[in-house]
């Protein structure tokens, strides 16, 4: 006997309560595998695939694109028995076999799959496709008045579409104007630094295929400075700080207009040669689109480089729930007074 199987958005991550739809990758009506990939969601760390507990058959799709959603919530339904008639395993088959008058009846529960994936390339909801009025045979919705319709909604304007991803992060940012935020900005002379990079670069890329920059000096610093001051790495809670012992520093990274924050766990437990190790295995992942969520998760302090794009000085937005963010800007060659000598050095904000 053949009985519903409720599939719900699983737990992506311990710091993860919701998610965006990004793919759907079946239909209903489709035969499913156990562990087959269902649909791809988005959160404001990474991307992830959202398997199949189950086999069966699709009995229902419950939700959409672009789609925000809680973890715990259904997001499809599924057949976990197979039925013995062969005609009830294809839902959508079944419904293009009822009479004219039942088909008129349904238009607006039933869109041919290649409806149903021109409208999730063009952003179109469920809902707007059942306000469309369908000019095919018995009134069905068709691919080209899915086009009509977008092209009425654009009208004259220019849109960027944004991704699941940015969405999310323009979500969680806005959480951060609750935070009050001071800034200290102070330059720092790293003179010495970088000529300890250039002295060592040929070395870590020998010996461990990596590129040595700034950014491993910069987190074993922050990790250092952290230890001294717990307070940087702490969070609210309603009427109390939470002081985190972990320091779990996080990386923003600019990929593909996206930013990701992949993590640095457990950073004061690591030497050098660990940390550049682990940011050359984090920076691959980030730029093949590889990275899970647990290489994201529980982040208690932020580092974020806007130097990359030879800007000095930034005022950078602090990811909440997190209480501090450091800011590097670009290294800049500059007059410095030592031992009221004028000398040219790195200089870094």
């Amino acid at each position: 006997m053949a009985k519903d199987f409720e599939i719900k958005l699983p737990k992506l991550g311990e710091s993860i309560v919701s998610a965006t739809i990004v793919t759907i990758h079946k239909n209903e009506g489709e035969k499913i595998s156990k562990d087959e990939t269902l649909m791809e969601v988005a959160t404001d760390k990474v991307n992830s695939e959202i398997p199949s507990p189950v086999e069966g058959v699709i009995k229902k799709i419950l939700v959409k694109p672009n789609e925000t959603l809680q973890v715990g919530d259904v997001i499809a339904i599924v057949i976990t028995e197979a039925i013995e008639d062969d005609k009830s395993l294809n839902i959508q088959e079944e419904k293009e076999k009822e009479t004219p008058k039942q088909e008129e009846n349904d238009k607006k529960s039933f869109f041919s799959p290649a409806v149903l994936r021109f409208a999730k390339e063009g952003n179109v909801s469920i809902q707007d496709l059942e306000k469309i009025e369908g000019t095919g045979e018995g009134k069905r919705v068709t691919k080209k008045d899915v086009e009509n319709f977008i092209k009425s909604q654009e009208g004259d304007q220019n849109f960027i579409k944004l991704s699941p991803i940015r969405q999310a992060i323009a979500t969680n940012m806005t959480k951060a104007n609750a935070v009050p935020t001071a800034y200290i900005i102070e330059e720092i002379d790293i003179t010495s630094l970088m000529q300890l990079i250039n002295e060592q670069k040929h070395h870590f890329l020998e010996n461990f295929s990596a590129k040595l920059t700034i950014t491993p000096f910069l987190v074993k610093a922050i990790a250092i400075a952290t230890k001294k001051l717990p307070l940087a790495n702490s969070s609210f809670k309603e009427d109390k700080i939470l002081l985190i012992d972990d320091i779990n520093i996080g990386i923003a990274m600019n990929v593909n207009s996206d930013v990701l924050v992949p993590t640095i766990h457990s950073a004061t437990d690591l030497n050098f040669v660990d940390i550049v190790k682990k940011l050359t295995v984090l920076v691959k992942k980030a730029k093949t689109q590889t990275l899970s969520a647990k290489d994201s998760e529980n982040g208690t302090i932020t580092l974020t480089n806007f130097g990359m794009t030879n800007i000095s000085v930034g005022f950078p937005i602090i990811k909440y729930p997190q209480a501090c963010i450091i800011g590097a800007g670009a290294i800049k060659k500059k007059p410095w007074i030592i031992d009221d000598e004028i000398q040219i050095r790195s200089i870094i904000n």
